[in-house]
């Protein structure tokens, strides 16, 4: 599942072609710090004073965001995570396989901008059938997994809102609108899962997606 209908088209797309390369090199790239150095050698204009995670619809606010390259370890398949320091008592973090092929973009329209990563795979089953290419589906808002940066007036609404919930995360339905789980447990119910099943089964999803483990709980 990418993006809700009738999200907003992205007016500059910018791949990141050797993003999750320096992940591995470095072993964790921070997305604000990152951000921050890709602004001042463009001059992109670019304001971060903080995150949004978004998986499929949830959307979990923090003030950064870090890659981070994971070792094979018991998986057998190397991964790479993205662990967000999130606003308040919340826990977030995804794992992913990094056996598949993917493509890591910077998006920007007027007064918001995003990384979005996209696989060969989910592009395939997902939206090949309507956008030519990758980078035209995600232009279009198509992606299940990205970071949004927000900044300013715009910032301080994403850490209002999640601040007045004792749910883990909000969720953007297909249609656009916000629902705002009160408590973990109502959280879950909508989602349909316990944290347990949710995190083993990265959330409910499919294999094509690569998502290997997702936690989102708050203490």
């Amino acid at each position: 599942m990418s993006t809700p209908e009738g999200t907003r088209p992205w007016s500059d797309v910018y791949e990141l072609t050797s993003f999750l390369e320096g992940v591995e090199e470095s072993g964790g790239i921070s997305v604000t710090a990152f951000l921050e150095e890709l602004d001042e050698q463009n001059d992109l204009g670019l304001e971060v004073d903080g995150v949004v995670y978004h998986d499929r619809g949830i959307r979990v606010p923090g003030y950064d965001a870090t890659f981070v390259h994971e070792p094979t370890g018991s998986r057998g398949r190397p991964a790479f995570s993205v662990e967000v320091d999130t606003v308040g008592p919340r826990n977030a973090w995804a794992i992913f396989d990094d056996t598949l092929s993917w493509n890591v973009y910077l998006l920007r329209t007027e007064g918001l901008a995003a990384l979005a990563w996209l696989s060969d795979e989910e592009y395939k089953v997902e939206e090949a059938d309507q956008f030519p290419t990758k980078r035209e589906a995600v232009s279009s808002g198509r992606f299940s997994f990205g970071v949004f940066v927000h900044a300013g007036e715009d910032w301080e609404r994403q850490v209002e809102r999640i601040r007045q919930t004792n749910a883990p995360a909000y969720l953007q339905r297909e249609d656009g609108t916000t629902m705002i789980p009160s408590t973990q447990s109502e959280f879950y119910q909508y989602v349909d899962s316990t944290p347990t099943e949710f995190r083993t089964s990265g959330g409910n999803a499919p294999s094509y997606l690569g998502v290997l483990e997702l936690e989102i709980t708050i203490d």
